[in-house]
């Protein structure tokens, strides 16, 4: 496809994201960044939050993956519907009771400053880590595919894209982002299903036989039952359970939005129907995913390679849309990959913010900083640009796969902290809990990295790996140390 074309239609999106800015910034004040005056409708929310829990890594590597873990993930996501459950029963009605602008302001009224500063410290470095980790992922692709052709180096790839996320961002904030995040999430689908027809229509199937390609396809695997194994059943979907409480539920970036719908009801509404769209939609992006590989099996395309020899997963779905589909699935492909790169990093630019400008500055969100809340807005944007850039310098792209583990490190607290709170009624010193926020993921790395050998004198053989439930592993740890340093004393 030509450069030209593709630099188009990635200008003409962002105009399309920049005229949703200009309208939803009309009249805008700080209640309009942080809450967006708690108008938002809960569909529009509901939709939105597709696009920023899809991001690039789903977009792109979700296909591509189902070579090596077939339908593995879909036990994770399973976990996931249930976790939003969790989310809408429990967390939802606190946050709306305490009516919280940083969900971890109720850290400070539960147990002190030095719990929320905790909360806050976690939200902010795995959001930053995993936000950067994700749009490095979508930038490499516009790099290779576009931009290393016209020779732009790629840290001017990564600026220039950081840039315009915060053009748009910058004014509305909240009341932005929730509109700009429902186009971004309509496009990703709409990259992902013109990908399905074309392939269709190259190979002159019946939209019959897309379901039986996919059910008798062995990519199509969906469980594992080997206790061992990473894909464990039970491992991805509790692990899926908790890693949608802790990354959606306990973070500011996910919540914000939530929060910024006038009722609790019409919040709940819309946590219920985007987790019933997000396992529709993730089956859509596995099911893609065998559609690929059989198209390519069909026609002999040989696949991208990593220099070991193996398929290049993250690359596959790209080199097939921009080589091989035609224009149509080219231009959606573009688009798709535009609202996950610009999805990856719009909100958490605002969401940063207002963590920092409330959980550590103290500042009251409706007193009109605008100046400051600007400067801080900028910041975090050059913070991300500078962790990409580091990414990007180790030249290894199993540092995506790393940084996504550490999640499982730096939420387990927050899970922990959370479900002590609301669960028990003891009370702890203030003090103990940094010290406990930094200890669980400690000992969580020694378990997580010791288990096997542990394992090996009771199972021959052993190979044991946690995977996902890493996260759970870290909140109980946390959950039992508080409980430890905590007393009954309700004074």
């Amino acid at each position: 496809m030509d450069t030209s074309v593709i630099i188009l239609c990635v200008f003409i999106y962002f105009l399309i994201l920049l005229s949703i800015s200009y309208f939803t910034s009309l009249k805008a004040n700080s209640n309009s960044y942080f809450d967006g005056n708690k108008e938002s409708p809960w569909y529009v929310v509901a939709f939105g939050m597709l696009g920023d829990s899809l991001s690039g890594v789903t977009f792109i590597s979700v296909p591509g993956a189902v070579l090596l873990a077939h339908f593995g993930y879909f036990q994770l996501v399973l976990g996931y519907f249930f976790g939003y459950l969790i989310i809408l029963s429990v967390l939802l009605p606190l946050y709306y009771k305490l009516e919280l602008t940083s969900i971890y302001s109720y850290l400070n009224s539960r147990f002190g400053q030095q719990a929320q500063y905790v909360g806050a410290f976690y939200f902010l470095l795995s959001r930053l880590l995993g936000s950067a980790a994700r749009l490095f992922l979508a930038a490499t692709v516009f790099q290779i595919f576009i931009f290393d052709a016209l020779d732009i180096p790629f840290w001017i790839t990564v600026l220039t894209i950081i840039f315009l996320i915060w053009i748009y961002t910058v004014k509305g904030g909240i009341k932005t982002l929730v509109w700009t995040d429902m186009f971004q999430s309509l496009m990703l689908i709409f990259g992902v299903l013109f990908s399905i027809i074309s392939i269709v229509n190259q190979l002159d199937i019946s939209w019959y036989d897309v379901p039986k390609i996919v059910y008798q396809s062995p990519l199509s695997q969906l469980f594992e039952w080997d206790w061992m194994h990473k894909n464990n059943f039970f491992k991805q979907f509790l692990g899926g359970i908790f890693i949608a409480v802790a990354m959606t539920g306990l973070d500011q970036n996910m919540m914000q939005k939530n929060l910024s719908v006038k009722t609790l009801k019409d919040s709940q509404k819309n946590i219920f129907w985007f987790s019933v769209v997000m396992v529709i939609t993730n089956l859509i992006f596995l099911s893609l995913g065998v559609l690929l590989f059989y198209y390519a099996d069909l026609l002999q395309i040989e696949l991208p390679l990593k220099n070991d020899g193996t398929v290049f997963t993250d690359r596959v779905f790209p080199t097939l849309a921009l080589k091989y589909l035609g224009v149509g699935a080219s231009i959606s492909f573009i688009v798709g990959l535009a609202a996950a790169t610009f999805s990856s990093a719009d909100s958490v630019l605002t969401t940063l913010t207002t963590s920092y400008y409330v959980d550590f500055l103290k500042l009251n969100p409706s007193e009109d900083n605008k100046t400051l809340r600007r400067l801080l807005h900028l910041l975090f944007a050059l913070i991300l640009l500078f962790l990409i850039l580091i990414i990007n310098s180790l030249q290894q792209t199993t540092i995506i796969d790393l940084v996504l583990k550490i999640a499982g490190y730096t939420y387990g607290p927050l899970l922990g902290l959370f479900f002590f709170g609301i669960w028990l009624k003891r009370k702890i010193n203030d003090f103990w809990i940094p010290i406990i926020g930094i200890a669980a993921p400690i000992l969580t790395w020694i378990i997580d990295n010791e288990i096997a050998n542990i394992l090996q004198y009771f199972v021959s053989n052993s190979n044991f790996q946690l995977g996902n439930l890493v996260l759970l592993l870290n909140g109980t740890i946390t959950f039992l140390l508080l409980y430890l340093f905590s007393n009954s004393n309700k004074k």
